[in-house]
Order: C-alpha cells, then structure tokens, then sequence
C-alpha cells in the first residue's frame, strides 16, 4: 500500500513501485505521486542532498531506473532560512493570510536583492514581517516572488508564503489573465496627446542592442524576441496645443504579457514615454522646458517614472476566492497628474 500526500512537501513518505514502473526514471515517478506545486527539480534536489532511499540504499541520482517492486523512502528536510537577512522596513499591507501577502509597494523599494541591493530589499522586509509564517518555498523559508515591479514603479504585488500557493499564484500569472481570472492595471502619465482614445501595442522585446539593462522593440524572429501586448485607454489629457508645447496623457495599461519594462518601452516605442523617465525618455526632457516654471521644477523632483500599479485581482490559490485590489497614486504622482491639469477625455 502507497502512503498518500494532501498537503505539504511529503515528509517520510514510502512509495511502492511495481511492475508498470520498470524503466522509469525515478525521480519522474516519485514526482507523479507528488501534489501539483511539489516539482520535479524540487525531487531532484532532495535526491541530491540525501534524501530518497530505494531498498534502504540511499539514491543520489535522479537518472537512476527503477526495476519495479522497489520500496522508496523520501524524507523531505526542513526548509532552511534564506540567504538575505530579515530586517524591520515598513510594509503597506493591503491583505494577508496563512498562505500569501498583497502590499503596496512603494516607489524606491527594491523587490529582490541582488548586485548593489543586497539589502533594504522587499524580500529583506517579508522574511522580517512573515517570520515563521513562511512554510518554504523550494525547501527554502522564502517568501515566493512571481512578479515584480521595477524598483522606481509603486503599487500593487501580491507574494506566496507556501508552496502551494507560489504554484497557485504562478500559473494564473504566467497565462497573464488570458484565460484565468488574473487582473493587473496600472496607470501611466505618459508625454504629449493621444489621438487615440484607445490601443493594443503588440510589439515583441528584446535587450536593447546597445545596453545590456534595457529592452527594446525587437524583430520577430530575433534570437531573444519574446511577444509582449499592452492595452492601454486614455483617461485624461491635457489640451493639445498647437505650437507644439509640452503636454500629457494620463493612460491605463492593461497588461496581456509580462515583459521587463514592458509598459515604459512600448509607450517609448508609439511616441509617448512616461513622464520621469530617464531610461526611456530622455529624448523629451526638453519638452518640460516648454512648461511653467512651476511645473517645471515638480518635474525636475519627481526623480522616476510616472508608473503605479492600481488593480490587482487573482483567484486565491488556497481558499479559491476570486480577489480584488485597488490601490491609488501615490502623493509625488497624484500631485504631478494634478499639476498638468488634465481633463477627462471625451
């Protein structure tokens, strides 16, 4: 008789193999009996530490094949901490229960630390916030990042505690709404009028030729080419003008992929890069010169660009509950949309 597994990682679990099984890789057998989020990389680094035996005799490698009637034992170990350090950083918490965390990330904070951010991370202050509410990630006590926001974007991110719910959470964002219940809007003040009160930019990316940080609108075929769509609606816009002064837009994005920078190239790319910023938009710095002295100087200090994601809705990996968030401007962003003046657009 085989045990069975219904919640987390499987721990002290005997499997039976039989007949049927001869020839199997092992660890693709062991992962079949395995709940959904419990991958096969996951089986494969348990077996590389140690932990699956097959007739008593410890198996190290996942490649090994079984002959069938094997009694396999595979003991999970404890999640172990993660590398970066817990530190107190203050979160604005829009949900949060046993299995995930949806915060309003403010602008400046970095999502995951790395060269030159290897602390003051959001990583840094979930692993401080969540504590021992963290069950493991990939048997590391981790919290589970699928999808970030650029450091100098604000707004809304939602972050798995468990396994089940990082897979949960991973699936519905890697088919990007297109099928499932997955929502994201965010709202850009972007350069200049639009003539169109809507538009879908459908507009692979790629890295930029010439900078290795950036991304731009790439051929299809090109060897890094990846399919990126953005729908965007015009909200509000500034009176067009006819010397040709500077102007804004303020636009909804409704992401279809996921791309880095998506948003920031593909509005660069149709002629309307946000307002701030300097990867993307330096080319229009020189508009603002056009602008009161005032408006000016508001520009000058907003050091970022002008990019928050608003909307957030996705069903609950756990409970199945269908989730909805709704987080505003931040003041720096409002009091730059409110400096223009924009007008609804009719």
């Amino acid at each position: 008789m085989q045990n069975t597994v219904s919640g987390g990682d499987a721990k002290g679990e005997v499997l039976i193999a039989d007949e049927t099984n001869a020839e199997q890789r092992i660890d693709s057998f062991i992962a079949s009996k395995m709940p959904p989020h419990v991958s096969r990389s996951r089986i494969q680094a348990i077996m590389r530490a140690g932990g699956v035996s097959v007739d008593g005799f410890q198996c190290t490698e996942p490649k090994t094949k079984l002959k069938g009637g094997e009694t396999i034992q595979l003991d999970v170990p404890e999640a172990v901490d993660a590398t970066p350090q817990p530190e107190a950083i203050s979160l604005d918490i829009a949900f949060e229960d046993d299995h995930l965390i949806v915060i309003n990330k403010s602008a400046g904070l970095v999502v995951h630390p790395g060269p030159g951010n290897w602390e003051g991370t959001l990583v840094n202050a979930l692993l401080y916030h969540c504590g021992e509410s963290l069950s493991g990630i990939g048997g590391v006590k981790r919290p589970g990042i699928v999808h970030r926001l650029d450091k100098d974007t604000s707004g809304l991110m939602v972050i798995a505690k468990t396994d089940v719910a990082h897979a949960g959470l991973s699936s519905q964002f890697a088919d990007h709404g297109r099928t499932g219940p997955l929502e994201r809007v965010y709202l850009a003040l972007a350069w200049d009028y639009f003539e169109r009160m809507a538009g879908t930019i459908n507009a692979p990316l790629g890295r930029a030729p010439n900078n290795r940080l950036k991304r731009a609108v790439v051929r299809e075929g090109t060897i890094d080419a990846r399919e990126a769509i953005t729908h965007f609606t015009v909200l509000k816009q500034a009176i067009k003008t006819e010397s040709g002064g500077a102007s804004a837009t303020l636009v909804e994005c409704r992401l279809e992929t996921g791309r880095t920078h998506q948003i920031r190239v593909h509005l660069s790319h149709i002629g309307h890069p946000l307002v701030g910023d300097a990867a993307y938009g330096k080319h229009f710095q020189t508009k603002a010169n056009t602008l009161s002295e005032k408006l000016q100087a508001l520009i000058k200090s907003f050091n970022r660009q002008a990019l928050h994601a608003k909307t957030l809705g996705f069903e609950h990996p756990v409970t199945r509950e269908h989730l909805r968030f709704e987080a505003n401007p931040p003041k720096d962003l409002q009091d730059l949309i409110d400096a223009f003046a924009l007008k609804l657009r009719q």
